[in-house]
């Protein structure tokens, strides 16, 4: 999702005055967090590859190897929550080091029960639970700390660099990577994600410590509320709230149809684009480049349309690629469609991102974050559940139509909430 427009307000207390419309660099804390969060992502996507390898070594069984998957999501759906309370009450700082170090132990554990011989499926999905809920913590405290780092005025340009950077790391050189040290070594891409995490957890402790101070300060709630209470007060932070309860609305209910049409991908270019693992390989890649592109200049169009209008105009687009891909037969086309989606998928991640960091209050920002993570990604899950059922039933262009009935129901319901006076006036209003 995008960074603000210069010209519209908001910030809550905590973090950096806003400068004024000049473009300045986004410093280096920053970039120490921006090198943290891609080698933190190019480990956890060559892990990933890396893991697929070594399950399907193991067994044949397609539900033993989709537990892979389950045991990494789970932590989202069990912990989001607990995890968001937890985030607000620590150090962001320190709260993403031992997320690190915890997550580099557990894939040198691993690393070396492979090494001897003695990897297993439970060892496997233990270890991706243990990942994912760690990972969830990072994920969480970065968002919260980000604020205190960059100027308001640069929110935006900095969570579209964090962005493309993910995708970049996660699936233009991960995936390579992971095969290739696989082949090298079953053992030699968990070390080297290990080796990653220990390098972030390094340049994340060296962030400045008054910037660590002042995003604690600001962030930290009363002491004597409950996490029952404290999680109370997050989720009834964002139903109140008409934008961002919107925002996190529409993402879920177009999540239900991506996440049926991407449960299928493999499916929908073999038999109905008629292309092999390469021309899968080629629409992944389409993706993914479509991706960093629109992380690179999510700030650049926001700027130039206004946050509503792009985020109006990103709802269009995603129907038409919906349309375009449940009628096309070319893979040449649908890499370009799938290309144009990544871009609007992108971009509206860095808008939603720095709208939350702009207009939640900072005491409460890991916890609304991750309730809107939850709420989001309860529509990827179960889409990926309905993609087959649909296609089972109705062939393999039935996902696309959802996905197409989704977002046009969610455009008409969203359209006045996503103006841009909305948005300008959401900004200005206390948290």
């Amino acid at each position: 999702m995008a960074e603000p427009r210069p010209d519209t307000g908001g910030q809550h207390s905590a973090g950096p005055r806003r400068t004024s419309g000049q473009r300045r660099k986004l410093g280096r804390p920053f970039a120490k967090l921006w090198a943290a969060s891609t080698l933190s992502g190019l480990g956890d996507g060559t892990t990933q590859i890396a893991a697929a390898l070594l399950a399907a070594s193991l067994t044949r069984d397609p539900v033993q190897i989709a537990g892979l998957m389950i045991a990494h999501q789970l932590p989202l759906m069990l912990f989001a929550l607990p995890g968001g309370a937890l985030v607000d009450r620590l150090d962001h700082r320190r709260v993403m080091v031992a997320a690190c170090l915890a997550r580099a132990a557990a894939l040198g554990l691993l690393a070396a029960a492979t090494a001897a011989g003695h990897a297993s499926l439970p060892l496997l999905y233990a270890t991706f639970f243990t990942v994912g809920c760690v990972g969830l913590l990072f994920e969480n405290a970065s968002v919260a700390l980000l604020p205190s780092l960059v100027d308001t005025a640069q929110l935006e340009r900095a969570n579209g660099r964090l962005q493309a950077a993910a995708v970049l790391s996660q699936q233009l050189l991960a995936r390579p990577l992971g095969g290739v040290l696989f082949a090298m070594a079953a053992w030699a891409p968990f070390t080297v994600d290990a080796l990653a995490l220990l390098t972030a957890a390094i340049l994340i402790s060296a962030l400045p410590t008054r910037a660590a101070q002042r995003s604690l300060s600001a962030s930290t709630g009363p002491s004597h509320t409950s996490i029952h209470g404290a999680i109370c007060e997050g989720l009834g932070w964002l139903a109140r709230h008409r934008l961002l309860r919107t925002m996190s609305v529409t993402v879920g209910l177009s999540n239900l149809g991506l996440g049926a049409v991407f449960s299928i991908a493999v499916l929908i270019a073999r038999e109905r684009l008629g292309v092999g693992p390469a021309g899968y390989g080629f629409l992944l890649t389409a993706g993914a480049v479509g991706g960093v592109i629109g992380g690179l200049t999510a700030g650049r169009i926001t700027g130039l349309l206004g946050t509503g209008t792009t985020l109006r105009a990103g709802l269009i687009v995603e129907m038409v690629v919906h349309l375009g891909l449940a009628l096309t037969h070319s893979a040449i086309i649908a890499g370009g469609l799938f290309a144009v989606l990544s871009l609007h998928l992108v971009v509206f991640s860095t808008i939603g991102a720095s709208l939350r960091q702009q207009i939640v209050p900072a005491h409460l920002l890991g916890r609304v974050h991750s309730a809107y993570r939850l709420v989001t990604n309860c529509g990827m899950f179960l889409g990926a559940i309905l993609g087959g059922v649909l296609a089972h039933r109705f062939g393999l262009t039935a996902p696309f139509w959802l996905g197409l009935a989704c977002t046009a129901t969610l455009t008409a319901a969203a359209w006045r909430t996503l103006s841009d006076h909305a948005i300008r006036t959401a900004r200005r209003a206390p948290g």
